[in-house]
This record gives C-alpha cells, structure tokens and sequence, in this order.
C-alpha cells in the first residue's frame, strides 16, 4: 500500500492510502476480518451505519455495499484508528488519533514509516 498523503485536522491525521489493485467487496471484508480481533471494542460500520458485529466471522457476511470501515482502539498501533475502504476503489482513508508522540505531527515520512507495515499487511491478508 502506497501512501498517498496525510495532514491534521482537529487531533487527527488523516491520511489517503492507495491499494496495489483496486479490491472487491469479498476483498475488502477479508482485510477487516484480519484486524478484527486487534482492535478493544470496535466498531464496523458499512455506508456509515453501525453493524452488529460479534466475531470476525459476521464480517464476512457482510451485504455488500460502496464502504466497509473499522474503527476503535489499535492494540497494535495503540491509538484510536479508523480505516475505511472503497469498494471498486484503490483508495483507503485512514485516522488516527495524535494521542501518541508517534502520531503528533503531519510528516509524511514519519507517519508513513509509522503506519505502512501495518497498512501493508492489511492488503496482504486481503488475499489470503
């Protein structure tokens, strides 16, 4: 995954990735059951509205629609993320939370350096 830009907005950073292909929805639900289980109490939403979602198990049943997103608190990262998924799209929004001296600034270098193995093995467990 490619960055593509990041910049603050009220104690977040907003940042634009890009896919290494544009990805379905069968693609995309895969990438967020991958993280599921790496997230305290998070949240899927699909368009914007919240589902009930238990086990990374109900993901995949997810009715397809134009966006999939995950959002709560990173165990990996150890912010509060929010990734959101394009269907048809190699676009990807992600924000995370300037609550860490990692994620203070907007510098593209830092924040990618920070943020591009995990982004990666998102897209890589896409196709597992």
């Amino acid at each position: 995954m490619h960055l593509i830009g990041v910049k603050e907005d009220n104690a977040w950073l907003i940042s634009r990735w890009e896919l290494t292909y544009r990805v379905g929805w069968d693609t995309i639900v895969k990438g967020v059951a991958s993280v599921f289980e790496f997230y305290l109490q998070p949240e899927v939403l699909v368009n914007g509205k919240p589902m009930q979602v238990s086990a990374k198990e109900d993901i995949l049943k997810l009715p397809e629609n134009s966006n999939l997103c995950i959002r709560g608190m990173s165990k990996i990262v150890k912010v509060p993320i929010m990734i959101t998924f394009y269907n048809q799209l190699a676009a990807v929004d992600v924000n995370v939370a300037q609550a860490t001296d990692e994620f203070k600034g907007a510098d593209y270098e830092r924040f990618n350096h920070s943020l591009c193995r995990y982004m990666d093995s998102i897209e890589l467990a896409m196709y597992r």
